[in-house]
């Protein structure tokens, strides 16, 4: 069960890095939407976990699955945001 639960922490990371790097101009909300959905999501998931007598997996699922969550969140912020930023006239 532990190889699984690493596992799925590992590909969530993965999925949550490349989200970040998906756009360079600007990355604050993806950061801060990542450790905010990291932090909810073991939260959430020691306690459910816990039911079960696995709080310690729980959490760690949860940070993973929260961290993409609010990482694909913060992502579609940081995009909409870039768009409705004037764009520079372009040189003649």
């Amino acid at each position: 069960m532990m190889r699984i639960t690493a596992l799925v922490v590992v590909m969530a990371l993965l999925v949550a890095m490349g989200v970040g790097c998906a756009n360079q101009q600007s990355t604050v909300r993806t950061k801060q939407g990542a450790v905010a959905g990291g932090v909810l999501g073991a939260v959430a998931g020691g306690i459910i976990g816990h039911q079960s007598g696995r709080g310690l997996e729980g959490a760690a699922i949860g940070a993973a699955a929260g961290a993409a969550a609010g990482g694909l969140l913060g992502s579609a912020a940081d995009e909409q945001e870039s768009q409705q930023a004037p764009q520079p006239a372009p040189m003649q």
